[in-house]
């Protein structure tokens, strides 16, 4: 009896210690860098795939060491049905441990695209499309159904989508970035709305967005935004015409060579400003946040006209009366002469 305690004691040691050197090597496996390169490895786990195929992949790939230990880690954890579809960076330094949290919280690769202010929906849906990370569905047919999909009011999709970054991950349809980008503008919109100025002139939020989108067009400039915007409530409180190119040359549309003449001032378009009183019907660019702001808030004066300064860096001459303003007009002309 004595020799058979002695050697199930032997045993029980033996086991002991084996299971004391095999944590040891999970935990010394488990906190091991991976054979990452220093700019990162790029890992895509397809919809449906069980854990031991991923980590199948993960070392035939020479990214893991050895593809059982993590498996029989995972599913010990409960981990191993928790992992997410998608795309993932793997940065350097990533250990096996911290490499199942991130395939178990969902954190895939996010890509950015930007909508630029001043953007119409033609270049917007085009740059959206050339993405390569990006699912193209749309086709400018679809506007109509897009727009009743968002419950948009307008029946045009100019001015809606805010400009700004955003992060998606691979395979986002432009639909869903679409929707993202007009339920931040309606958040956008809504808020500036409710902080608007008394001096604006504008009476609905979607007339805010039409005044903006040409104060997107006409500057640039930060300074000179409400600047800008106080003349065009000027004008529409005195029912002056707004007088402003950027909409005559989107109601030329896409045929537009860049070559605004007189011709193009005296054709009578919805959007022609010099031949119809008010605001145009639809915005006529995708205005950013401080555009709108402006025209929310434009700036106190007396100015009712401005041109370019000719100076090359996007500022205007501001002016109170035709005199003055014609005068700045004949300076601008003789600017551009002279730097031809």
């Amino acid at each position: 009896m004595k020799k058979v305690a002695l050697i199930l004691g032997v045993l029980v040691l033996v086991a002991a210690l084996a299971v004391v050197v095999a944590v040891a090597q999970l935990r010394q496996f488990l906190d091991a860098p991976l054979a990452v390169p220093e700019q990162g490895a790029t890992f895509e786990i397809p919809a449906g795939s069980s854990f031991s195929s991923v980590s199948r992949r993960l070392e035939a790939d020479g990214i893991l060491a050895d593809h059982r230990m993590l498996t029989l880690y995972a599913r010990w954890t409960g981990e191993a049905n928790a992992i997410h579809a998608g795309e993932y960076l793997i940065e350097s330094g990533t250990t096996p441990r911290e490499l199942l949290g991130i395939f178990t919280t969902g954190n895939v690769r996010l890509y950015s695209f930007t909508i630029v202010e001043g953007w119409n929906h033609r270049e917007m849906l085009a740059a959206l499309q050339a993405h390569p990370e990006i699912v193209a569905e749309m086709s400018p047919d679809d506007w109509p159904a897009m727009l009743a999909d968002l419950g948009a009011d307008a029946s045009w999709p100019e001015g809606l989508f805010l400009p700004e970054t955003y992060r998606f991950p691979r395979g986002t349809s432009d639909r869903e970035l679409l929707r993202q980008a007009y339920e931040l503008m309606q958040q956008t919109l809504d808020e500036a709305w409710a902080d608007r100025s008394e001096s604006s002139p504008v009476q609905t939020p979607y007339e805010a967005l039409i005044l903006a989108s040409i104060v997107e067009k006409e500057t640039a400039r930060a300074d000179e935004r409400k600047r800008i915007a106080g003349v065009f409530a000027r004008r529409l409180d005195r029912r002056m015409r707004l007088q402003t190119d950027p909409t005559v040359i989107y109601g030329i549309g896409p045929d537009f060579n860049g070559n605004l003449t007189r011709r193009d001032l005296r054709t009578d378009t919805p959007y022609n400003t010099y031949t119809r009183h008010g605001l145009p019907p639809t915005p006529i660019a995708m205005p950013g946040q401080a555009a709108i702001e402006a025209a929310l808030h434009p700036a106190d004066g007396e100015e009712l006209y401005f041109v370019a300064t000719g100076l090359g860096d996007g500022s205007h001459y501001f002016s109170v009366t035709k005199e003055e303003h014609d005068a700045a007009v004949q300076e601008y002309l003789r600017r551009l002469r002279q730097n031809r």
